[in-house]
């Protein structure tokens, strides 16, 4: 409906938002250590099924586990190690409240993938189980610390510079090196395990790219 604006002009005039409009509200510090010990138990069970099947998945969780399979050393260490570059650049970028977020995500996720497969003495689960319920869990844990300005460090944090820089969306960036990853596990796992892995890294980015837009969450 067209209705006269001061001018006389007779051109659709926007509605100004009412009273009631909702405007951003940050998370209080208990919200945050919530959401970070919730996304990082998540995260850890995931790791530990994908572990459980065989499989491996994206970032630098699917490249740790690639360097377990290879080289038989502890999930937790390898994890840390790839993960400090990351963690280097995400608090120059991001500032230390999000480098300190990240380094207790990142220290939470390598343990409690330990603590969970012991507590559980997980068997071998099918690869194609452990890949996609294993990703999904990761991909949860993983949007839980984005909306709460942490991640799990790695190429978490890479997709979020580059959507914050360049406005392209994380799940994106995180699928091109997710990819890359998978293709590399051709070498130390059998072609059927890669493709269930291939399938669980596109189930945890279609998780990110659809429930994590710039613009569209508030809470900050």
């Amino acid at each position: 409906m067209s209705i006269s604006n001061p001018s006389g002009s007779t051109a659709p005039v926007a509605a100004t938002p009412g009273p009631g409009a909702f405007a951003p509200v940050r998370h209080s510090w208990v919200e945050d250590v919530v959401a970070t010990l919730v996304g990082t138990y998540l995260a850890a069970l995931g790791v530990a099924l994908l572990d459980a099947g065989g499989a491996v998945t994206g970032g630098t969780a699917g490249l740790s586990l690639l360097l377990v399979y290879a080289a038989g050393l502890p999930f937790w260490l390898l994890f840390l190690l790839v993960n400090l570059p990351f963690l280097a650049l995400g608090t120059w970028r991001r500032g230390w409240a999000f480098g300190t977020r990240t380094l207790v995500a990142i220290g939470l996720v390598g343990g409690g993938a330990e603590v969970h497969a012991g507590l559980l003495d997980l068997a071998p689960v099918p690869p194609l189980y452990g890949a996609l319920t294993g990703s999904l869990l990761a991909g949860v844990g993983m949007l839980i610390l984005f909306r709460h300005n942490g991640s799990m460090g790695g190429f978490n944090t890479l997709a979020l510079i580059v959507q914050d820089t360049w406005g392209v969306r994380a799940g994106y960036v995180q699928l091109g090196c997710d990819v890359a990853i998978i293709l590399a596990a051709l070498t130390v796992a059998p072609p059927a395990i890669v493709a269930a892995s291939a399938l669980g890294a596109a189930l945890l980015n279609l998780v990110l790219i659809m429930n994590h837009r710039p613009g569209r969450y508030l809470g900050s």
